[in-house]
C-alpha cells in the first residue's frame, strides 16, 4: 500500500522542531562555520602579508583575528551540537508520543492482522530515524546555503571572476550531490527502512515462537530467514552507502577545481593592480573552506530520502486514520463515582474489517451482582467484553451509571470498568513490578494484602517474596496463578465492575472451581462479569446470561 503524500507530509512536519526551539542552533550552526571561513581566510592573509611587510600592526590585528576565530569556532561548534541535539530530541519524545497516542485506539483489537515485528520496526526504528530531519537535513542545508551565499559575497569584493567561479562550482556541485545520489542511491536508501522491518519482523518472529519453532523443528528455517533478512539489509545499507561516497567523492573533486578555478581566473589581477599577494591568498583558500561546509550537502540528500522513505512506512504501518469501530477515546473524560450498573440493549459491534461480531446484546449488572456470561467459541463472549471496556465502539444502547457510555472516552470506560483476559500480560520482572504500575503508591504491605485476598499470598512468600520474578510472558507462573496476578492488580487498581474473561482457559479442571471461587470472592464489593465455558461452582454467582451467535438468549 502507497503512502498518502499528505499524511506523509504530516509526519515529516511533526518531526521538525517549532522555529522557536530550532532557529538558536541553526544560528549557531551558521556562526561556527562562518568561523571557520573567516580563520581560514585570515589565517591566509596573515601568513602571505608576514612575507611582505614590516609592519606589525596590521599584523598583529590580524593575529587577533586569528585567534577570536579559532575560539568562536570551536564554542560556537558546541553551542549547535547542544542546540540543535536538544531541539531534536525533544522533538523525538513528542513524536514517539503521537505515535504511542495513534496507535492507542488500535489496540488490541485493530492490530490482530499486523505484523507486530513491522509495527515495532516502525515505532521504534523509522521515528527514532525521523530526528535526522532537523540535524542532518534542515540545518546543515540551511548552513550551507547562507555560508555559501556569504562566502560569494564576500569574495565579489575581493575578486569578482574568483567569486562567479566559487558560485558555479558550487551550482555544479549541489546538483552533482542531488542527481548523482538520486541515480544511484535512491532504491537503496528507500530499502533500508524496508529491510529493517523485515529483519525486525523475522526476529520477533523467531524469539517469539522459539519454543515453538524448537518442538515441531522448524527452527533451522526461522533462522534462514533471519539471515536472509539481515544479508537483504546489509547489501541495502552498501549500496546507499556507495551512492553517497561517491557523491562525496565528486563534491571534493569540484572542490579542488574550485580552487585552482580561482587562481586561474584571480592571478592576472597581480600585474594589473586589481588584487595583490594577500588577497590572491584569500581568494584561492576561500573556496577550499567553504566546501568542507558544503560537504554537508550529499549527506543531507541521502538523509532527506532516508528520512522520507521512514516517515511513509510509519504512515503505512501506523495509519492516522482509525476505523471507526475503534475511535473511543474522543469522549467525555468523565470521573464515575462508585459502583455503576451497566446496562445495554440491543448493542452491536465489529471487530476491524469483519462482520458483526455482536449482533443484539441484552444485559443489565446491577452494582455489586456476578452475573455469568456462557455459551459456545465464537459466539462473541471476548467481544463483549472488548465492548465493555472501549475496545470496540458499540452502537445500541450501553449505559455506564446512566450515563451513554457512547458520549464518554475510552479512558474514562477503563477507569470504570477492569478487564482481565483469558491470557494475562505479565512482563519478565518480579511481582512487585508486575503489580505496581495498576498502582505506584502502593507499599509492600498492599501489595501482600492484596495478593492474600486472591489466594497468593503463601505462594509468593514461598518463592522469596515480591522480588519472584515471573519470566517472559509468565512463564515461571502456572495459568491459574497468571490470572490470580492479573486479579490482584485489578483489585490493586480499584476498578468499580471487573470483567473476567475465561479466567480458567488453560486450568486443570480439577483447580478450575477453587481457582473461581476465589476470584469471585476476593472481588468483595465490586460488581463482576464472569465470562466463561464452565459454570462456577454453585452460589457464587447471581445470575446467568448465554449468547449464541453474538445474541443474548434465554437461558
Amino acid at each position: 500500500m502507497s503512502a498518502d503524500s499528505a499524511r506523509v507530509r504530516g509526519i515529516l512536519r511533526l518531526a521538525q522542531p517549532p522555529i522557536r526551539r530550532f532557529l538558536p542552533g541553526l544560528i549557531w550552526g551558521f556562526l561556527s562555520a562562518g568561523a571557520a571561513v573567516s580563520l581560514l581566510a585570515v589565517s591566509g592573509w596573515l601568513i602571505v602579508s608576514a612575507s611582505i611587510v614590516d609592519s606589525l600592526v596590521p599584523l598583529s590585528i590580524a593575529v587577533v583575528g586569528v585567534r577570536f576565530f579559532a575560539v568562536s569556532r570551536a564554542v560556537t561548534r558546541y553551542l549547535e551540537r547542544l542546540s540543535g541535539h536538544d531541539a531534536a530530541l525533544r522533538q523525538l519524545a513528542s513524536t514517539r508520543a503521537d505515535m504511542v497516542r495513534r496507535l492507542t485506539p488500535l489496540s488490541p483489537a485493530g492490530l490482530g492482522r499486523t505484523d507486530h515485528g513491522r509495527v515495532l520496526s516502525a515505532l521504534v526504528d523509522d521515528v527514532e530515524n525521523l530526528q535526522n530531519l532537523p540535524l542532518r537535513v534542515v540545518q546543515p542545508l540551511a548552513v550551507a546555503g547562507l555560508v555559501a551565499l556569504g562566502a560569494v559575497g564576500f569574495l565579489a569584493f575581493v575578486s569578482v571572476p574568483a567569486a562567479l567561479t566559487l558560485a558555479l562550482c558550487l551550482l555544479i556541485a549541489a546538483a552533482a550531490a542531488v542527481g548523482l545520489g538520486w541515480l544511484f542511491g535512491s532504491r537503496a536508501e528507500a530499502a533500508v527502512s524496508r529491510r529493517r522491518g523485515d529483519l525486525s519482523a523475522a526476529l520477533t518472529d523467531y524469539f517469539g515462537a522459539l519454543d515453538v519453532l524448537l518442538a515441531y523443528g522448524a527452527e533451522p528455517q526461522a533462522r534462514e530467514r533471519v539471515r536472509n533478512a539481515d544479508a537483504e539489509l546489509r547489501r541495502a545499507v552498501g549500496t546507499a552507502s556507495l551512492a553517497q561516497a561517491v557523491a562525496a567523492g565528486v563534491v571534493s573533486a569540484v572542490a579542488g577545481a574550485a580552487s585552482v578555478w580561482a587562481l586561474a581566473v584571480a592571478a592576472p589581477g597581480l600585474q594589473t593592480g586589481a588584487i595583490d599577494g594577500p588577497w590572491l591568498a584569500v581568494a584561492v583558500l576561500v573556496p577550499m573552506v567553504v566546501f568542507e561546509v558544503f560537504g554537508a550537502v550529499p549527506i543531507a540528500a541521502a538523509s532527506w530520502r532516508s528520512v522520507r522513505s521512514s516517515a511513509e512506512r510509519i504512515v503505512d504501518v501506523l495509519p492516522s486514520d482509525v476505523p471507526a469501530e475503534l475511535r473511543t477515546d474522543d469522549g467525555e473524560d468523565a470521573e464515575i463515582v462508585g459502583v455503576p450498573e451497566l446496562r445495554l440493549r440491543g448493542v452491536r459491534a465489529w471487530w476491524p474489517g469483519g462482520s458483526p461480531a455482536l449482533r443484539g446484546i441484552d444485559l443489565d449488572l446491577r452494582p455489586g451482582e456476578r452475573v455469568l456470561v456462557s455459551g459456545p467459541s465464537g459466539a462473541g463472549k471476548s467481544s463483549l467484553a472488548a465492548a465493555l471496556v472501549g475496545f470496540l465502539r458499540v452502537e445500541g444502547e450501553y449505559s455506564v451509571g446512566g450515563r451513554d457510555a457512547a458520549l464518554l472516552s475510552g479512558a474514562a470506560l477503563r477507569r470504570t470498568i477492569g478487564l482481565c483476559e483469558q491470557s494475562p500480560q505479565l512482563f519478565d520482572e518480579d511481582i512487585r513490578q508486575n503489580l505496581l504500575f495498576a498502582r505506584d503508591s502502593a507499599t509492600d504491605d498492599d501489595l501482600l494484602a492484596v495478593l492474600d485476598r486472591v489466594g497468593l499470598g503463601a505462594w509468593v512468600r514461598e518463592r522469596g517474596g515480591l522480588d519472584a520474578r515471573v519470566g517472559d510472558r509468565g512463564g515461571l507462573v502456572s495459568g491459574g496463578q497468571a490470572q490470580r496476578l492479573a486479579l490482584a492488580r485489578a483489585l490493586l487498581r480499584g476498578f468499580p465492575v471487573l470483567v473476567l474473561d475465561e479466567p480458567t482457559a488453560g486450568v486443570d479442571p480439577d483447580a478450575s472451581d477453587a481457582l473461581l471461587r476465589d476470584l469471585l470472592q476476593a472481588a468483595g464489593e465490586q460488581s463482576v462479569l464472569l465470562i466463561s465455558h464452565f459454570a462456577p461452582p454453585v452460589g457464587t454467582v447471581d445470575r446467568v446470561v448465554r449468547i449464541e451467535d453474538g445474541r443474548t438468549v434465554a437461558g
